[in-house]
C-alpha cells in the first residue's frame, strides 16, 4: 500500500531520477550551492559528499566525477560562490582603497558566509588535504581585492613596483582575518584604522629590507618578510 502524506519522510526526497535532468555547469553549479548550504546547516565535520547529493537532488557519482573528495568539493563551493574577491572602486588613494577594501571584507565576514570561512580555517588545522587545499586555491580573505589595490597605488607612484608581489602586501588582510577567527564579527571601524594606520601603510612605504620600528615584537622578528 503506497503511503500517505503523514507517512512521508520528512527529509528532502533522495531519488534524483524524479527530477529534470541536469548537465554541465547547470548541474556543477546546483552542486557547489547545495555544498554551501551543508557547511551553513552541519559545518565541514558534518558534510558528507551524500548528503549533499540529496540537498542537490543528484547522485553521489555527479559529484565524484568532479570531485575525488569531499575537501575538493568545499574548497571549490567556497571559491566559486563569493567567498573569494570582488572588484574594488577607485577612491583616488592608497589609504582609502584600503580601508574600503577592508570595510567590504567586514561586510562579508558578518554574513553566513564568514560562519563558513572561519569552520573551513578550523578544520583545515585538523585536515592535512583542506589545509594544503585552501592554501592552494582559495583567496581566505581578499588578498585579490588588495592586490588591485596595490596595483593602483604603483600606478599613482604611492608605492614600489615591488610591494604587490611582496609578503607585505596580505599583512592587512591576514591581521583582520585573525582578529575575525579569535573575535568574530561585526569588526569595529577602530579595528580597521588601525591595521591601516599603524601597521599596514608604515609597512608598505618603507624601503626593501628594511622594516619601520613598530615596537619590541619587530625586533624580536629581525626579518622583512619581503619575497
Amino acid at each position: 500500500m503506497p503511503p500517505t502524506n503523514g507517512d512521508a519522510p520528512d527529509r528532502m526526497d533522495g531519488d534524483h531520477r524524479r527530477n529534470p535532468r541536469r548537465r554541465g555547469e547547470e548541474l556543477k553549479n546546483a552542486i557547489l550551492a547545495a555544498a554551501l548550504d551543508e557547511l551553513a546547516e552541519v559545518g565541514y565535520a558534518g558534510l558528507t559528499m551524500e548528503r549533499v547529493a540529496v540537498r542537490a537532488r543528484t547522485g553521489k557519482a555527479a559529484l565524484y566525477r568532479r570531485w575525488p573528495s569531499r575537501a575538493e568539493l568545499v574548497v571549490d563551493a567556497c571559491t566559486v560562490h563569493h567567498l573569494s574577491d570582488a572588484d574594488m572602486p577607485d577612491t583616488g588613494a592608497l589609504r582609502t582603497d584600503v580601508i574600503a577594501a577592508l570595510r567590504q571584507l567586514c561586510l562579508r565576514l558578518a554574513t553566513s558566509h564568514g560562519d563558513i570561512l572561519r569552520g573551513l580555517l578550523t578544520e583545515a588545522m585538523r585536515d592535512p588535504e583542506l589545509a594544503q587545499l585552501v592554501r592552494e586555491r582559495v583567496h581566505t580573505a581578499g588578498p585579490g581585492q588588495i592586490q588591485s589595490v596595490l596595483l593602483r597605488a604603483v600606478a599613482r607612484g604611492e608605492i614600489e613596483p615591488w610591494i604587490p608581489a611582496s609578503r607585505r602586501a596580505t599583512v592587512a588582510v591576514d591581521l583582520l582575518r585573525n582578529h575575525y577567527l579569535l573575535h568574530g564579527a561585526p569588526i569595529p571601524e577602530g579595528v580597521i584604522t588601525e591595521i591601516v594606520d599603524d601597521v599596514y601603510l608604515p609597512l608598505l612605504l618603507a624601503p626593501r629590507g628594511a622594516l619601520p620600528n613598530t615596537g619590541p615584537g619587530q625586533a624580536a622578528n629581525g626579518t622583512s618578510g619581503d619575497s
